[in-house]
């Protein structure tokens, strides 16, 4: 799952392990931006190697026309799906057949299921349960039970947004769920370590991302925050990485 795929570096940016993990990247064209491929496909190297790249639809349309100009420069393998009946979405079949194809070839390690449909939760669930993880990619528009049903949901409005400007007002509901999340993971002293609270809040909204306050992140946006306290705990020189802990003020 998730926490087996990823870890956290002295940055606190969620990395993946480039050298082990395979992804397979599954588009349904009907149902997402060509705009933001590029974008999309630097994010999912984050956390593994795409090695099966696929986006569905009618490539008959004219609808498809800015797909098929992006598809051979990402290298993304075309899957022709003619539209049988008019209100039948024979594209979402076609993808959901080969994703357990492709789960019961067992050559990828996780999925990126691009789309912002929610036809596509049970397929993202079924994934999930054969032990593989599920990466979302799609619009704040997605449907929350889509969402949900996947490891880890990136909204496409945040990608290649890394430098936007942080919310300046304070947010009730950032500050409920980091103190649940720090409080959580928190040790007998009161200090948690940040990649700990990273996973406690992922587990809990796969689609929390820094990114999503303004900062690139997770140890910018606790930094920011008047009631967290942050501590950078620097080992010897030559020796491992810094690591960085948080815990409630005195005054939360």
């Amino acid at each position: 799952m998730l926490a087996d795929l990823v870890r956290w570096d002295p940055g606190d940016v969620l990395v993946a392990d480039l050298n082990s993990e395979n992804l397979a990247v599954l588009v349904d064209a009907d149902n997402a931006q060509a705009s933001a491929v590029a974008k999309i496909l630097g994010e999912a190297a984050r956390y593994g190697a795409t090695t099966i790249r696929r986006a569905y639809g009618d490539w008959t349309t004219p609808y498809l026309g800015l797909w098929k100009k992006v598809l051979h420069v990402h290298a993304i393998q075309p899957v022709q799906q003619f539209r049988y009946t008019t209100g039948k979405n024979a594209t979402d079949s076609a993808l959901i057949i080969d994703a357990m194809d492709i789960l019961h070839g067992g050559k990828v390690d996780g999925f990126c299921l691009v789309s912002s449909d929610s036809d596509f939760t049970r397929l993202a669930t079924r994934i999930r349960e054969a032990g593989l993880a599920v990466y979302g990619f799609g619009e704040k528009k997605t449907p929350q039970s889509f969402v949900a049903a996947c490891d880890k949901f990136i909204y496409t409005e945040i990608l290649g947004n890394e430098g936007g400007r942080p919310k300046s007002k304070p947010d009730a509901k950032l500050e409920a769920v980091l103190t649940a999340a720090v409080i959580a993971a928190a040790q007998e002293d009161g200090w948690a370590f940040l990649g700990a609270v990273g996973s406690h809040l992922n587990k809990n909204d796969p689609a929390f991302d820094s990114r999503n306050f303004g900062y690139r992140k997770l140890g910018d946006l606790v930094r920011a925050q008047a009631f967290l306290d942050v501590d950078e705990r620097r080992p010897p020189v030559g020796s491992a990485p810094g690591q960085i802990y948080v815990r409630l003020t005195s005054a939360h």
